[in-house]
């Protein structure tokens, strides 16, 4: 804003030399604003100017302001009220205006509400006044009574004194002795003082001891109102060389010393100083609370208890002697903990032995024993292995146990209609949903038999990789079907299954599948089975055969049957009113629902909400899915569900339990995580080469190679099988090394670890996101997928057949004699040389022979006959040689001819 140019206004610029003078202010005024682009608007404004206050009203100001509120003018009369201004006055310039309703409302509370907070103070006096004088009157009324108590005392001590100098004084007429005592202050100059006449009623002398003349006086402390003050000395003559004792003035007021002017009393109506300072300034709580007392606050509760436990607390505390168990490694905190001691109380102890440890340093059980014993303690040793007691309990009472449905494997070969029997027992087409017609996942599923019944299967891969999957079905199954085609017969998996039943102790039923086709034979399968010690009913055995078509649902209904009878003959019974446990059938990571686990149910109910443990997983079980997709609240025994609520992928075969807390299933995952990680460290180490190793390797130009893997499955099922898989195949020369294997998509983390590794990650059902394809085609990392098992395999034996070092094979062609050797310029030296038996080649390798021995091997760089370049030269010929890097033939010499052949190997 520019500066101001008022109108009129000569006083300021212009140029002009005027004589200044005095004149009437002016009211209203114009400030000139300036804008940008050279833009500027006159405003009108209004000045206000301060108002001069003249001497009389600085003077009445004091006085109006000492004046109590009640003899102040009223905030109601108006501001026109003023008188007004004497004529030979200065005007001030202030503009007046009269006041508003609000604002004249405002005064009213305002002056209101002080008049109020005065009255308030003044009550509060007067209630501290009396509260004083109420409190003073009873400290004297107990003087009183403390006086006429001593007076009493004085009065019969004294009796006592007569009635007893009386008793003792002598019969010669002696002078009695005097009560009074005399003092002496020193051995020089021995001065008595006499104690002067009491009045009735007094306190009796206090004595004080004499003190050294040239010893400072000492200043008395102060003492509590409440209690009695010694009488102050009287100082002793001036002719005395030391100091002597003196008798108090007990007339004198009690709480100063003689001499001293006494204070004034504070006048009524007023508060003290000190309670003005803690009454503080009016706020809300304080106006809600203004009839309360004030209490100490809390820090002042807590200064008074440190003062008053300052004295106990370097006193030796009891020790508590406490029952520590102690693992077989323990850190120092946790030591710690477990005894209720500081953990640089230990650490202290440490140190006197000779061993500098951190808070977070492991220690060996044995000291940790000691260091509790030191402390008074008593130690319980347990292993790390004792924190899975109890976890699985042992057999229940038989009185508990209630009837179960039976659990079923179906086992046999590949493409010998396992799901598509089971299929056509559920009424559904899973077998459709699997890639390449085979079944790559372990299922489990509920049906129920003719005789109403229920009947848990589980159905198995039939694939050679699949053996883990098998053995696990086996394990917690009750009865097994062996699935064999009646137009293929007993095949590798079709033994594998036999073996597996025979291991678990479970009765088999033979299912011969596929009986429409017009190729089957059932009795070649009896007598194929008969040689690996099956003996069906048939044939006078013991083992139940059925013989089906999953096609046209063929005698299923006897399967079913004949598996309930079978069920009814084991009288299966399991206890369901306990605590949960099975085993981990299947596992996976689904994108939407986490970490999902199909586990069966062997005993107990497992229940929504329940701490489960599985292998070195825990969770919270948030969902029970049953096969159908309906949710459950509770799965009893043999019961098939998925377990939603794990904080990771369990695997496969791994047993479930549920634990009482959070705390439990911590400790126990913990343990197990542990010991997996040494057991894969030492499996690391006993595979891995030593120093020596690879130095040999080095010096042999060799080395064993490996082909890394990154594998990601849908399932741990298959995971475990393609780890199987591929751990069999390499050799001596090459190997496979898995770097990681998981559940779950490709991510961009498993492209990094391949990129670093320069590893090839294989999807199996699986795909990458968007960020590993990305990164992944950054970094020129190979992502493979597959949905078959088979082509997975194949792909890396032959990737690993790649890396094996070819077969090199020798094909002779011919040879030839050295009949002269001849030095050419140019040239050098040229070998006349007579092909004695078969085809000498240019190009070829050769091999230089004198006196049987090899004395060069190359090859053949020039062939010559007569002056022309040749390709060859046949036996019976004459030619020119010339080898590469070597000149030194002679004559007599055998150069024999040969061929290289590289023949690749595989695995």
């Amino acid at each position: 804003m520019s500066d101001s140019k008022n109108p009129g206004d000569k006083t300021s610029g212009g140029g002009q030399n005027k004589t200044l003078s005095l004149k009437r202010p002016v009211e209203h005024g114009t400030v000139r604003q300036s804008f940008s682009h050279g833009r500027s608007k006159s405003v009108v404004v209004e000045k206000v100017k301060r108002r001069a206050v003249s001497g009389e009203a600085k003077e009445a100001a004091p006085a109006a302001a000492s004046r109590p509120a009640a003899t102040r003018p009223a905030a109601s009369q108006p501001a026109a009220a003023t008188p007004r201004r004497p004529a030979g006055q200065r005007q001030t310039g202030v503009v007046l205006r009269t006041l508003t309703e609000e604002e004249r409302e405002a005064r009213i509370r305002a002056l209101a509400l002080a008049k109020g907070r005065e009255e308030e103070e003044r009550r509060k006096a007067e209630e501290e006044e009396r509260r004083r004088q109420e409190r003073e009157a009873a400290e004297r009324a107990a003087r009183e009574a403390e006086e006429a108590r001593r007076r009493e005392e004085e009065e019969r001590r004294k009796a006592a004194e007569e009635a007893a100098r009386k008793a003792g004084a002598p019969e010669t007429g002696a002078a009695p002795r005097e009560a009074t005592p005399r003092y002496e202050t020193g051995p020089a100059t021995p001065t008595a003082i006499v104690a002067r006449p009491r009045p009735a009623g007094s306190r009796p002398p206090v004595l004080l001891s004499p003190r050294p003349p040239a010893a400072p006086r000492q200043p008395e402390p102060a003492k509590p109102e409440s209690a009695p003050e010694a009488p102050a000395a009287r100082p002793a003559p001036a002719a005395a060389p030391a100091r002597t004792a003196a008798i108090a003035d007990d007339d004198a007021p009690r709480g100063r010393r003689p001499g001293q002017r006494p204070s004034a009393a504070p006048k009524p109506g007023k508060s003290v100083a000190g309670e003005e300072r803690r009454r503080g300034r009016l706020t809300i709580n304080t106006a809600h609370n203004a009839g309360e007392e004030r209490t100490h606050s809390v820090a002042a509760f807590r200064r008074r208890m440190q003062r008053m436990n300052r004295g106990s607390a370097n006193e030796q505390k009891e020790r508590l002697s406490r029952e520590v168990t102690i693992p077989e490694t323990i850190t120092i905190q946790e030591l710690a903990n477990r005894m209720s001691e500081r953990a640089v109380d230990v650490i202290r102890m440490l140190m006197r032995q000779g061993q500098m440890h951190k808070i977070t340093d492991v220690i060996d059980g044995d000291t940790a024993q000691l260091i509790a014993e030191e402390f008074g303690h008593t130690v319980r040793r347990v292993a790390d292995a004792d924190v899975e007691e109890g976890l699985f309990s042992d057999d229940d009472p038989d009185e508990t146990k209630l009837p179960r449905p039976p659990v079923v494997t179906i086992m046999g070969h590949v493409d010998h209609g396992k799901t598509s029997l089971l299929d056509a027992l559920r009424k559904t087409r899973v077998v459709e949903g699997e890639a390449g017609g085979i079944t790559q996942h372990i299922g489990a599923y509920q049906v129920t038999s003719p005789l109403g019944g229920k009947i848990t299967f589980i159905d198995t891969p039939g694939h050679a990789a699949f053996t883990a999957m098998r053995a696990r079905g086996a394990r917690v199954t009750d009865i097994v079907v062996l699935v064999v085609a009646a137009d293929d017969g007993v095949m590798p998996q079709t033994i594998e299954a036999i073996d597996h039943a025979r291991a678990a102790g479970v009765p088999l039923i033979v299912a011969i599948n596929k009986i429409d086709k017009p190729t089957a034979d059932p009795q070649r399968v009896r007598n194929e089975l008969l040689r690996h010690g099956v003996v069906v009913e048939s044939m006078g055995g013991e083992t139940l055969e059925f013989e089906v078509s999953a096609k046209t649902g063929l005698n299923l209904d006897k399967l079913l049957e004949g598996l309930q009878l079978q069920a009814e003959i084991l009288d299966l019974r399991a206890n369901p009113d306990r605590s949960a446990e099975g085993s981990v059938i299947e596992a996976k990571l689904d994108r939407g629902r986490g970490p999902v686990a199909t586990v069966l149910v062997e005993r107990g109910t497992l229940r929504v909400g329940d701490i489960v443990v599985a292998g070195c997983e825990w969770g919270r079980v948030r969902a029970l899915v049953a096969d159908d997709g309906r949710q459950l609240k509770e799965a009893g025994p043999s019961v098939p569900v998925e377990v939603l609520g794990f904080n990771g992928t369990p695997e496969a075969g791994d047993r479930v339990a549920v634990v009482e807390n959070e705390a439990r299933a911590r400790e126990v995952t913990e343990f197990r995580t542990r010991q997996r990680r040494e057991k894969l460290a030492a499996r690391g180490a006993a595979s891995g080469r030593s120093l020596a190793d690879m130095m040999r390797d080095l010096r042999e130009g060799g080395g064993k190679k490996e082909l890394a893997l990154v594998i990601k499955g849908d399932v741990h099922g298959s995971v475990e099988a393609i780890r199987a898989s591929i751990e069999k195949l390499g050799n001596d020369e090459v190997t496979a090394r898995i770097l990681h294997a998981g559940v779950g998509g490709v991510t961009e983390s498993d492209v990094t670890l391949a990129s670093a590794s320069r590893a090839t990650v294989m999807g199996f059902n699986v795909r990458a996101n968007k960020e590993a394809r990305e990164a992944a085609e950054r970094a020129g990392v190979e992502i493979r997928y597959y949905n078959v098992i088979y082509d997975l395999i194949d792909d890396v034996r032959d990737a690993m057949s790649g890396l094996l070092t070819p077969t090199l094979r020798e094909h002779k062609l011919g040879e030839a004699v050295v009949q002269e050797v001849f030095d050419v310029s140019k040239v050098g030296k040229v070998a006349g040389c007579r092909v004695s038996e078969g085809v000498v080649e240019r190009g070829a390798h050769v091999r230089i022979i004198r006196d049987s021995i090899v004395i060069h091997e190359g090859k053949l760089s020039q062939l010559k006959r007569f002056k022309d370049d040749v390709k060859e030269v046949t036996s019976g010929q004459e030619c020119g040689m010339s080898f590469e890097r070597f000149e030194d033939m002679r004559k007599g010499d055998v150069v024999e001819c040969y061929r290289v052949e590289e023949i690749r190997r595989t695995l």
